[in-house]
């Protein structure tokens, strides 16, 4: 009785808990007061994260950290020219076009070049910044002094993924182009450990990675005869949802406004303003906890919070799962029926989503709900519902495994006792089930743990994308990822030792016979 009334507790929780997230996704007015703009806020000095508002800085949506830089300062321009507040919602790059195309936000202000490509999908103003093309390597690089496009012959290149600047490797005859990196701090790391010759990016890369590093240089591809590319392609311009109309015409009215000096002394405003590395005889550890302590902290709670959740909901999942899965047949042929269909239901939840990667279910849940039902999901919810089906169907098949797995003594003692099909389940088959599978939720624990990661792509600021941008900013990668990866061993270190505890709790005595004994020789007395 006490366990059918924890059962009952447990639905009710699940229930309330969906009906919050469904309260919290609905989804925003069209004449609302606000502006959100798409961006990394990872690439200096178009656009940045900072822990203050310092220098006119917008609060990232979700987060208690801020955005900066030349595209903050423009769409503020045109927050300000529409009456409406600037909300910054930092998305990783190949999150921004769904993002966008979902309604998820207004505008893409992130330095994005209006390819042929891209129109297809979306829309683009006026372009804001003309630029040049560069590769970025080291001074001493033997390719350093290259004029002619054949002089890359050899070269180790690679560019953002995604991006126009992947392609232009493509016309560097004999160039070696290696796999795109997913932004410009890997692309940094990768060159300074030496395992790429340089990388393609626009002239304000180069502006920005030489502040902070002197041994930079860069050449200039875009003065090199034979380079094809396009007027447009060589522009910065913001991207607008297909059908907008009118949000197109007002940004491209407020960008004729700005002239082009102010544009200059914007850029040159967010080059000086942009995070500079520790200058101080300070220890790098220190300076890390003092500059960027609060957001790691928020990436650990956020980490935790989804998947401590998403492990408990998903385990209510796979229980129920694995319990209608194992349900015997009925003898009357509707219920029959009505039993296998419903088994072939779930056994496709299952497979489907054991078998695609949790980083497309993301996508394809939060852009998804967004684009076809128009429903604007909170994403932390929708971090939450992801990881709990996901888990759900992998404890699914771990929990019908502990079910199928009890011995068939067992079920025919409890039949012979007179007791109900869910009488066995209840009192004799999932107790023994749940304590042989601890171990395997528990793997699934750690696992949620890491697999945080892939959430950054609908803007979840969890531990890893955190650390990601704390990375980009202070450009010490290694000490920074070396951090992190610290933090991510003592979080599973702790857990598992907590349920080899639990684990040990439910077990009981070591010795059930020493103890029946002990209760046969009192008898004796």
């Amino acid at each position: 009785m006490k366990l059918k009334r924890s059962w009952i507790s447990a639905v009710l929780a699940l229930v309330l808990t969906l009906a919050t997230g469904i309260a919290l996704s609905r989804p925003a007015k069209a004449d609302s007061d606000t502006l959100k703009i798409g961006m990394e806020a990872n690439y200096a000095p178009y656009n940045w994260t900072q822990t203050t508002k310092a220098n006119g800085a917008v609060k990232i949506d979700g987060t208690s950290s801020y955005a900066n830089g030349y595209d903050v300062k423009i769409a503020k321009i045109i927050g300000k020219k529409l009456g409406k507040k600037v909300i910054v919602e930092k998305t990783q790059w190949d999150g921004l076009l769904p993002a966008l195309t979902s309604g998820k936000i207004d505008l893409i202000i992130a330095g994005m070049s209006p390819t042929a490509e891209r129109r297809k999908a979306i829309n683009f103003t006026s372009p804001y910044r003309t630029t040049n093309f560069v590769v970025i390597m080291n001074k001493n690089s033997k390719y350093a002094d290259a004029k002619y496009l054949t002089d890359f012959k050899g070269a180790k290149l690679t560019a953002q993924q995604g991006t126009l600047h992947y392609d232009l490797i493509k016309q560097l005859p004999g160039a070696k182009r290696e796999p795109a990196s997913k932004d410009f701090s890997a692309m940094r790391e990768s060159l300074e450990a030496g395992t790429i010759d340089g990388y393609v990016a626009e002239d304000t890369e180069l502006t920005s990675f030489k502040m902070v590093d002197s041994n930079i240089v860069g050449v200039n591809l875009s003065k090199m005869k034979g380079l094809k590319v396009s007027t447009s392609d060589a522009e910065v311009s913001i991207g607008v949802k297909k059908g907008n109309d009118k949000l197109l015409n007002d940004v491209n009215k407020i960008l004729a406004s700005i002239p082009e000096s102010k544009r200059q002394a914007l850029m040159k405003d967010a080059v000086h303003q942009q995070p500079q590395t520790n200058t101080k005889k300070e220890n790098w550890l220190v300076s890390m906890i003092k500059n960027y302590g609060n957001m790691i902290l928020e990436g650990i709670g956020m980490t935790l919070l989804i998947s401590l959740v998403g492990t408990i909901v998903g385990f209510f999942i796979g229980l129920l799962v694995g319990i209608v899965r194992t349900i015997p047949e009925p003898k009357k042929k509707f219920k029959r029926g009505l039993l296998a269909f419903c088994k072939w239901l779930l056994s496709v939840y299952v497979e489907v989503f054991r078998g695609t990667p949790m980083m497309v279910q993301a996508a394809v849940i939060y852009y998804g709900v967004a684009q076809f039902w128009h429903l604007n999901m909170n994403r932390t919810f929708a971090a939450l519902v992801i990881v709990s089906i996901n888990t759900g169907a992998y404890l699914a098949e771990v929990i019908r495994g502990g079910i199928i797995s009890t011995p068939e003594g067992q079920f025919e003692a409890a039949s012979a006792l007179g007791m109900t099909h869910n009488q066995r389940m209840w009192h004799i088959i999932l107790p023994q089930a749940i304590r042989n599978c601890l171990p395997s939720i528990t793997n699934e624990f750690i696992v949620n743990i890491k697999d945080t990661s892939v959430l950054s792509i609908i803007s979840v600021s969890e531990l890893f994308f955190v650390g990601s941008t704390i990375a980009s900013q202070s450009f010490q990668f290694f000490q920074t990822y070396l951090v992190i990866s610290a933090i991510y061993l003592f979080l599973t270190f702790t857990i598992t030792r907590i349920f080899n505890l639990i684990e040990k709790h439910i077990e009981g005595p070591e010795n059930y016979n020493m103890m029946a004994n002990q209760v046969q020789v009192g008898g004796d007395k």
